[in-house]
């Protein structure tokens, strides 16, 4: 792990307070000043941007790697997903659609 170089938080990077657990953050909110961090079993904190700069500045926040198995905030089985069949449909009515706009340009 590497400690951040710049004091700024940025969406869709993965950081971890040192001796606390990873999370990535997932929003930013300017109007606010808060950054939105989501730990890998789903648990959602904010933080005020304030605070992550002041730790950061003392290079309290690391930067870290995504995890491998990106299911975590996720329970459920793939093999339990019952959509399939009307994603699959979705998909066949879009792709017909296209074609019949691809045919009519």
């Amino acid at each position: 792990m590497a400690f951040v170089t710049t004091p700024y938080p940025k969406v869709g990077d993965w950081y971890r307070i040192r001796g606390g657990a990873n999370f990535e953050v997932v929003a930013l909110d300017e109007e606010t000043r808060c950054v939105e961090m989501q730990y890998f079993d789903g648990t959602v904190e904010e933080m005020e941007l304030d605070d992550w700069i002041e730790q950061a500045s003392a290079r309290e926040v690391e930067s870290a790697e995504p995890p491998e198995d990106w299911s975590g905030s996720v329970d459920m089985d793939p093999l339990d997903d019952d959509t399939g069949d009307q994603d699959r449909s979705i998909d066949a009515a879009n792709a017909e659609m296209l074609a019949s706009w691809d045919r009519s340009t």
